[in-house]
C-alpha cells in the first residue's frame, strides 16, 4: 500500500489487531464486556470488527482490480478463483490442526477465512462480469432484497430465529450437523456456506466506496463529505430495515450489512481526515504493521494459539489457561485480566508482522 490510501492500510490492520484480540481472551469465561458480541439479534463493537474486514477486502479490491482489462479476463478469473481456494483450504486445515485430534467426518467447514475466501471470490467475480458500477450497484441491491425475502419465506413461523431460519437448514441439509460450528448449543454455523452470499455484498459496497476514494485521489481533491453522507444513509439504511429485518450478525441480515459498512465508511472517512487530508501520522504505526500482512497475521495468530493449547502443556491444562489462572487473572478483575492476556497475545503476534514490516515483505495468500 502506497501513501495515498494510508487510510485504508490502517483499517485494515485496526480489524486484524481488534480480530485477534476478540479471539483470544484470557479466558471464555471471563470476557472483558466491550469485547462481546450480541446474543443474537442486536451489535455490539465487537459485531463491527469483521464485517470491517470484509468491507476494507472490498476498498482495497477497489484498488488492485484498476488494473484490470477486458483482454486478460481469463486470466483475472484464474487469480480470484486461485487465492479464493488458498484462503479457504487454509482456514479448513486450521480447523483441522493438529490433524490429529479430530476425524475429517467431525471437521468444521467453514470459519472465518473461508467466509473471507469465499466473499472475496464471489465479489470479485461479479467485478469482473459487471463492468460498470451501475451493475454492480444493482447486483448489491439483488443480493440484500433476495436474501431477506428467501428468509422470511422459508423460515417458518419465526423466519430470524437460531434454530427455524433458512441458513441452519440449508447447511445443515448441504454440510450435516457433524460439520457445523456448535458454539450456539445447538448445529449452527454463523460463517456458513449460505449467509456467505450477503457477506459478498459486504465486500462489493466496500469496492464502491474505494473506487469513490480512487476517483478523488486521482483528481487531488480528497473530501470526507461524500463517504460521510453515504455513511449515514447506510446506516439509517439499516436501521430503518432492521424494524422488519432484525441486524444480526450470526445469519448476516441484510441490515447488518448497510448498518456495518455505513459505519465502517464513516470509520474510514474519520482516517482519511486525520491521515490522508491533515496527515497526523505516528499514531498509526502499529496498525500500519498490521495493516501490510493482515492475512499471515491473522493465520498466526490462529496457529500459535492451537500450538501452545495442545502442544505446551502443564499441570493446569496448557501455557494459555495457565498464564491466565496463575497471573493475569489476579490483575484487577477476572476480566480485565482476560483482556489483557489478549493483548499481550496480539502484541507477540505483532513482533512478527513488525519484523515483515521492516523487511519490507508482504506474504500474499
Amino acid at each position: 500500500m502506497d501513501n495515498r490510501i494510508s487510510s485504508v492500510d490502517v483499517l485494515r490492520g485496526l480489524t486484524i489487531f481488534l480480530m485477534i484480540i476478540v479471539n483470544n481472551p484470557g479466558s471464555w469465561s471471563h470476557v472483558y464486556p466491550p469485547l462481546l458480541h450480541a446474543k443474537w439479534h442486536g451489535c455490539t463493537p465487537t459485531d463491527l470488527v469483521f464485517p470491517f474486514f470484509l468491507f476494507i477486502v472490498g476498498v482495497s479490491m477497489a484498488f488492485s482490480f484498476s488494473k484490470y482489462k477486458s483482454e486478460n479476463r481469463s486470466a483475472w478469473i484464474t487469480k480470484i478463483t486461485r487465492r479464493t481456494a488458498l484462503i479457504f483450504l487454509i482456514g479448513l486445515l486450521l480447523n483441522w490442526f493438529p490433524f490429529y485430534h479430530k476425524a475429517f467426518s467431525d471437521l468444521r467447514i467453514f470459519g472465518v477465512l473461508q467466509r473471507i475466501a469465499l466473499a472475496f471470490g464471489g465479489a470479485g467475480l461479479l467485478i469482473i462480469f459487471l463492468k460498470r458500477s451501475r451493475y454492480q450497484i444493482a447486483a448489491i441491491g439483488l443480493i440484500l432484497l433476495s436474501y431477506w425475502g428467501l428468509l422470511f419465506l422459508f423460515g417458518g413461523m419465526d423466519p430470524y430465529a437460531l434454530e427455524s431460519n433458512l441458513c441452519t437448514k440449508i447447511d445443515l441439509f448441504i454440510l450435516g450437523e457433524s460439520h457445523l460450528y456448535k458454539g450456539f448449543g445447538i448445529p449452527f454455523d454463523p460463517e456458513g456456506l449460505f449467509s456467505t452470499l450477503t457477506g459478498i455484498a459486504h465486500v462489493l459496497i466496500g469496492h464502491q466506496i474505494g473506487k469513490l476514494l480512487g476517483k478523488q485521489h486521482t483528481n487531488n481533491a480528497i473530501s470526507i463529505k461524500p463517504f460521510i453522507l453515504l455513511g449515514l444513509a447506510l446506516i439509517f439504511s439499516g436501521l430503518i430495515w432492521n424494524n422488519f429485518f432484525p441486524i444480526n450478525k450470526p445469519i448476516w441480515t441484510s441490515s447488518y450489512v448497510l448498518y456495518t459498512c455505513g459505519l465502517a465508511t464513516i470509520t474510514l472517512s474519520i482516517l482519511i481526515w486525520i491521515l490522508d487530508i491533515k496527515a497526523w501520522k505516528g499514531w498509526e504505526y502499529p496498525f500500519r504493521v498490521f495493516g501490510l500482512n493482515p492475512l499471515i497475521s491473522y493465520i498466526l495468530s490462529v496457529l500459535f494459539i492451537k500450538i501452545i493449547m495442545y502442544f505446551m502443556k502443564t499441570d493446569s491444562g496448557n501455557l494459555y489457561t495457565s498464564l491466565y489462572q496463575d497471573f493475569f487473572k489476579n490483575i484487577i478483575s477476572p476480566e480485565f485480566g482476560s483482556l489483557l492476556q489478549a493483548l499481550s497475545f496480539t502484541g507477540f503476534i505483532w513482533l512478527f508482522a513488525w519484523y515483515l514490516y521492516r523487511k519490507g515483505k508482504v506474504i500474499k495468500i
